[in-house]
């Protein structure tokens, strides 16, 4: 009877065993899974951060050669105008004054 006890009582002890250690595998798995969730949210944060990092070089660098297109334009067309303004001042001066003296 005292054989049969202290199997049961073994066997309880084993079984508490495989349930500690069952336990502890689950909170050690538990542990990884959220260690590797936060990296992979790191990671991907990382990378969003770079692709904003370079998109936001290509928008300056874009928008610094517009500006380049557009004040060349515009010098362009200021010299043009001042051209036409020096060719034909006399022509407008002379226009003005007949126009107003009639």
């Amino acid at each position: 009877m005292e054989a049969m006890i202290k199997r049961i009582i073994d066997m309880d002890k084993k079984a508490r065993q495989i349930t500690d250690a069952a336990e502890q595998e689950k909170a050690d798995s538990e542990k990884e899974i959220a260690e590797k969730a936060a990296q992979l949210r790191d990671a991907y944060l990382e990378r969003a951060r770079e692709r904003i990092r370079k998109n936001a070089e290509t928008e300056r660098r874009l928008a610094d050669e517009e500006w380049q297109r557009r004040e060349t334009y515009y010098a362009e067309q200021a010299s043009r105008l001042d051209q036409l303004i020096e060719s034909n001042r006399e022509s407008w001066v002379s226009q003005i004054v007949e126009h107003v003296t009639g």
